[in-house]
């Protein structure tokens, strides 16, 4: 029944308070709380179950039958109910699909027989969406036009009622929602988290698809059903109220695509009707078959009438909610409505794909927030894909090219991914719209630090460059198929390399290949032609490659045998897949089968063409270590020895750093595993090893005069290049039955040799010693043989110490660096060894060498002035300032790792840790880790290396002060020795956890100040007094009980001390008392000291000698004011409160009134605390 108009004033004075049933059934209005309803977004969904309706639902009249049947058909096809409960339309949202469909088809005809109720039930639907715990009520509306109408559609508040209330005309009706003021922060079923949110919005999407669907051939051109829903979901739509502008915008997006499809529906039977009506015309020239063919030509109007209907409810839709809202303040919404609109023009283009509607898309294509940016793009994308839509985009394309090319370097990298796909689209569909410039800035993306932005720019470079084929002349009609398809790869690989070449923005192959192996792993798999072409000599067919191109070429090859091996995980690169499914793990096997049955037999043909090249031999070096041993190709011992001659050869031709470690890790990898191929690897490699050493063993009997290094240009260039070998190899292989270290370490006690040599001896030591500490389980079979092996331990500390003052940098760099590993090592071996047998016995490096490598870190690593690293560089370009850093870092985390593994005293660190702060930018990282690693092995002795370094550091500053001279390097200011310890303060996390540390640390800064201080007239402060402005810091990390037992400790060295507290001096001593008795954290502790005080009457002088003599505080204080705490007042009796104000003005109880002194006037006092069940810590 429609309401009568006399509810309005009925309504609004029952909406401030409580609407009952009575009322509203006699009035007519329509009352739907959603208390009743359930307000099923707020309950869990997980169980979707129905509940019964116990409010007034409008179908509860005559269409009781109807919401059982509707019910039944939704739930009966499961079993027999005796009791079918009524349901909401809300709630058949948790129905599913299938029950979706049974139920609007029961509301159809609910609304056929009942159009106003059951059309208030559908509206009630759409207000339980939004989240709404409140009542619709409506009234009669007569006229649009009615001035007095209008004037009552508001949306405000009632601030006396804590209630508010949205009037809004859906003609024929004027609805009134109410709801309490405090409900409108509370999430609604779109914005709820997790899956339910997710699932809510699929489900209402389909629930409006369905109902359009359902209506399409009945109710929807009634000229009321849908006339009422668009009013109500475009007033709605322009709520303020977040919850209902959003989901009603939603619905009303989604009603318009459902539109769509029924008008697409409608255009299908059109088109059918008019073929039909062509052959009925066809027919009626000869049968005179008058009357079908009237009844198909009133059908093809009759639909074209519904279809001029529905396309005008479609404008009206897009007008009133999308034109206002596709700019809506939130992301949501704006969102939605480009989503919808791509939709749109995709499904329906001959209304919407026009320059009318694209150009929202392009505009919105600016939005600041990425998601909506996406959007455009993907709508755009379903367009693009369709050939017969692109004559209608050549506008838009040309108007907004630039920012689609400028979205490739978009900061959200799913935005930059899908426009240079959509650039894709545009390059195979239009070949006009992209210029050789626009081409050239996106293809530089294949070198994007994203690899999913890497592959799609290369697949723009494959489908722009490499995927046309090499144009054939008819005199190669008689070449056969492998030669065509060589010429074919060949002019693709020119292409490429000649990209490359052009290319400015970066110079690694590696990062190419892997932006092409998508689409263009078939080309760069090949590697059969790619050796064909480098094998190949020039000839009459045409020109070569060049020098420069063949070098080139063989980074492509290594690059695409790691890719086939190792996947593309790269360095520097972001975005690969971290795992790989089956199908993936066995095409990466085949692959590395197929490259080492390919290469193993080629490899030494191209070592033996290139093997005046360092670089490209180094390149090609690196192919062996990706061969499979397993496979039965690399059984070819004869393919094998072919090719360790070839790396004989090549390591006797060249001795560059890059050529030898490459050679070292493929031997290293060719000796691995006990097949034949292995044993003929490892004879190749003691082959090698045993002639450098020969060499190596003459050559210094020449050189080495006495203790003089003697041994002319030519001598001392072929000793440089055995040591690189024997380096190299040492690195990776255990030389340890060739016994360098009795060959190479008299070389570092020996005079005038030079640099170059000394660095390489250093190494070569370094790895020598470290293997012999690695295979200690199996070679000290004795106690000789461990006596020998720390022998040459301490021989080869004593001389890297010895060369730790050398004149060149890179040999003392290198002398610290391998004494610093080989410590290392042994300390792990002397951890890790089994008791039962022989093992590295125990050396401890000398106090000596230990000062002397905490001198080397602070001389070489804390150097400058500034903590900005920037800053302190001023020559020199950037380059070199990062590599000098590099090797810093590197120095002092080998230091720090002597620390943590225990080789060193954990109070070196003081040394280190006094730099924290002021070289932050540089080596924070580091020392952090230092100070969480060494607080794991010990928090006791790591806090007290902590305080150590304060108190260095402070007693360096207070002796700097005393001088009266310069300020030092190593010398820091108050403040920032006071920033340091904030910063130290800030690593103690759990206070519970750190108790006794931090306790400890007050204990020590205590003792710090006041140990071996006699107080005398020329001395009444201790000189290291504002140190407890610097201990402060770590004040708020003590617990409350704590800071009572530390302030004991601090009255126990203060006893015999006279304080005046007016003085200046002794400012650090109020200020650190104030911070262990303040109860807040942040309070300021000098306010904390003074304030609330009671003065003090004149005739009570604290100095008098009878006061001073009768007092038995444990110390005495001349207050700064005469003002006394009012705590102090509540809590002590009147015959002690005089005695109080005497002996301590400055105590600030930490309770109420059953904490106070006792009787002797003791703060704090011990008694006092056993009773108030806290924990204390012995001091």
């Amino acid at each position: 029944m429609i309401p009568e108009s006399t509810a309005a004033a009925e309504s609004r004075s029952s909406e401030q308070t409580k609407i009952s049933h009575d009322e509203a059934n006699s009035s007519g209005a329509v009352n739907h709380s959603e208390d009743e309803s359930g307000n099923e977004n707020q309950q869990k969904n997980g169980r979707r179950r129905k509940r019964a309706h116990k409010g007034s639902e409008n179908v509860k009249r005559k269409s009781a039958r109807a919401g059982c049947s509707r019910v039944g058909r939704a739930r009966g096809r499961r079993g027999t109910r005796r009791h079918v409960e009524n349901v909401t339309l809300f709630e058949v949202i948790t129905m599913g699909r299938s029950a979706m469909r049974a139920v609007i088809d029961d509301w159809i005809q609910a609304y056929v027989t009942d159009r106003d109720s059951s059309l208030l039930d559908l509206i009630s639907f759409f207000i339980h969406c939004c989240g709404c715990k409140g009542v619709v009520t409506a009234e009669m509306c007569q006229s649009k036009e009615d001035s007095d109408v209008m004037s009552k559609m508001v949306e405000e508040l009632d601030e006396v009622a804590s209630m508010q209330y949205k009037k809004f005309l859906a003609f024929p009706w004027i609805l009134t929602v109410t709801w309490p003021m405090d409900t409108d922060s509370v999430e609604y079923p779109l914005t709820q988290p997790g899956p339910y949110g997710r699932w809510f919005h699929s489900e209402f999407c389909d629930f409006v698809s369905v109902l359009v669907a359902q209506c399409q051939h009945s109710v929807v051109f009634d000229s009321y059903l849908m006339n009422t829903l668009i009013s109500l979901l475009t007033e709605l739509s322009n709520s303020y109220i977040r919850a209902f502008r959003h989901t009603c915008t939603l619905a009303a997006v989604k009603l318009l695509s459902a539109l769509v499809g029924v008008a697409l529906s409608l255009s299908v039977g059109i088109e059918n009707s008019q073929k039909l009506c062509k052959v009925q015309k066809t027919k009626t020239t000869r049968q005179k078959v008058t009357p079908q063919l009237e009844r198909i030509q009133k059908k093809i109007a009759e639909l074209q009438g519904k279809r001029v209907e529905i396309e005008s409810m479609m404008d009206i839709v897009f007008k009133g909610v999308f034109l206002k809202r596709y700019r809506d303040v939130l992301p949501e919404i704006r969102s939605i409505c480009v989503e919808e609109l791509g939709l749109w023009m995709k499904l329906y283009s001959s209304e919407f794909l026009n320059d009318t509607y694209l150009k929202y898309i392009g505009w919105m294509m600016y939005d600041k927030i990425p998601d909506v940016r996406l959007k455009c793009v993907l709508g755009l994308q379903r367009l693009f894909e369709d050939p017969l839509l692109l004559p209608k985009l050549d506008l838009f394309t040309s108007r907004f090219k630039e920012r689609l090319i400028s979205m490739t370097l978009d900061k959200d990298n799913e935005v930059s991914v899908q426009t240079m796909k959509l650039l894709l689209l545009i390059s195979r569909t239009c070949d006009d719209v992209l210029s050789p410039d626009d081409y050239k800035q996106l293809l530089q993306l294949v070198y994007s630090s994203q690899r999913p932005l890497a592959a799609a720019a290369g697949e723009l470079l494959y489908l722009r460059l490499l995927s046309s084929g090499a144009h054939t002349s008819d005199s190669q009609d008689e070449i056969n198929e492998e030669e065509a398809h060589r010429v074919q790869t060949s002019a693709r690989l020119k292409s490429l390399l000649q990209f490359h070449q052009e290319s400015e923005l970066h110079k690694h192959v590696v990062y190419l290949v892997d932006s092409l192996w998508d689409c263009g792993g078939a080309l760069l798999k090949d590697w059969a032609a790619l050796t064909s072409i480098l094998l190949q000599e020039p000839s009459s067919h045409g020109p070569g490659l060049t020098l420069s191109q063949q070098a080139l070429l063989v980074e492509i090859l290594v690059a695409s045998v790691r890719q086939a091996s190792e996947g593309p995980a790269l360095a520097g690169r972001s975005g690969a897949k971290k795992a790989m499914n089956a199908r993936e793990k066995k095409l990466q096997i085949d692959d590395c089968t197929k490259l080492t049955q390919h290469l193993l037999t080629v490899l030494p043909k191209l070592l033996n063409k290139f093997s005046s090249g360092a670089d490209v031999v180094a390149s090609l070096l690196r192919i062996p270590q990706f061969f499979i041993p397993e496979c039965p190709e690399a059984e070819n011992t004869q393919a094998l020895s072919s090719l360790v001659a070839e790396l004989g050869a090549v390591l006797d031709f060249h001795s560059g750093p890059a050529v030898v470690e490459a050679a070292a890790r493929t031997y290293l990898s060719l000796c691995g595993g006990e097949t034949s191929c292995g044993s003929v690897a490892r004879d190749a490699r003691d082959s090698l090893v045993q002639t450098w050493v020969d060499k190596l063993t003459a050559l210094l009997e020449d050189s080495l005069q006495g203790d003089c290094f003697s041994a002319d240009e030519e001598k001392t260039r072929d000793i440089l290049s055995t040591l690189r070998k024997l380096r190299a190899f040492q690195n990776c292989h255990d030389l340890s039955r060739w016994s360098l270290f009795q060959l190479l370490s008299p070389l570092l006690s020996a005079g005038g040799a030079p640099s170059e040599v000394l660095l390489e001896v250093l190494q070569c030591l370094c790895f020598f010693m470290i293997w012999s500490l690695n295979g200690s389980s199996g070679t000290l079979t004795s106690r000789e043989k461990a006596v020998a092996q720390r022998l040459q331990l301490r021989l080869f500390c004593e001389r890297s110490h010895h060369c730790l003052s050398h004149s060149d940098h890179s040999v003392r760099h290198q002398a610290f660096l391998g004494v610093c590993d080989v410590l290392v090592a042994h300390s792990y071996q002397t951890h890790v060894w089994d008791p039962t047998s022989f093992g590295p016995l125990l050396h401890t490096p000398s106090p000596k060498l230990q000062r002397a490598l905490s001198t080397f870190v602070c001389l070489h690593v804390f150097v400058g002035s500034d903590c900005d690293s920037q800053s302190r560089v001023s020559e020199g370009s950037e380059v070199e300032r990062l590599e000098d850093l590099h090797r810093r870092r590197n120095l002092l985390a080998a230091f720090c790792k002597l620390i943590v593994h225990g080789v060193l005293e954990m109070s070196t660190a003081a040394e280190v840790f006094m730099y924290y702060t002021k070289y932050y930018n540089d080596f924070g990282d580091i020392i952090k880790e230092t100070m969480y690693r060494a607080r794991q092995t010990d928090k006791i002795e790591s806090s007290r290396t902590l305080v150590l370094c304060l108190q260095q550091l402070f007693a360096r500053l207070k002796k700097e002060q005393a001088s009266g001279g310069r300020a030092q390097a190593g010398v820091q200011t108050f403040t920032s020795i006071k920033e340091l310890a904030r910063r130290f303060a800030l690593t103690f996390g759990d206070p519970v956890k750190f108790r006794e540390c931090v306790v400890m640390m007050h204990r020590t800064g205590i003792e710090f100040v006041f140990q071996e201080f006699n107080q005398t007239p020329e001395t009444p402060t201790p000189p290291l007094l504002s140190y407890l402005t610097i201990l402060s810091e770590f004040s708020s990390k003590l617990l409350k009980p704590d800071k009572k037992t530390v302030f004991m400790y601090l009255q126990k060295h203060t006893a015999e001390l006279f304080i005046n507290l007016r003085n200046e001096c002794w400012q650090p001593l109020v200020y650190y008392r104030a911070s262990l008795l303040t109860a807040a954290e942040g309070e300021d502790a000098v306010s904390g000291v003074s304030s609330d005080r009671k003065p003090c009457p004149p005739n009570r002088s604290p100095f008098s000698k009878q006061k001073l003599e009768g007092s038995k505080s444990p110390c005495l204080f001349i207050p700064v004011d005469s003002k006394v705490c009012k705590g102090h007042r509540s809590t002590f009796s009147p015959s002690h409160q005089e005695k109080t104000i005497d002996v301590d003005q400055f105590s600030i109880p930490l309770e109420p009134a059953a904490r106070g002194l006792n009787p002797e006037g003791s703060v704090l006092s011990s008694s006092n605390e056993g009773e108030d069940d806290t924990v204390e810590i012995e001091l």
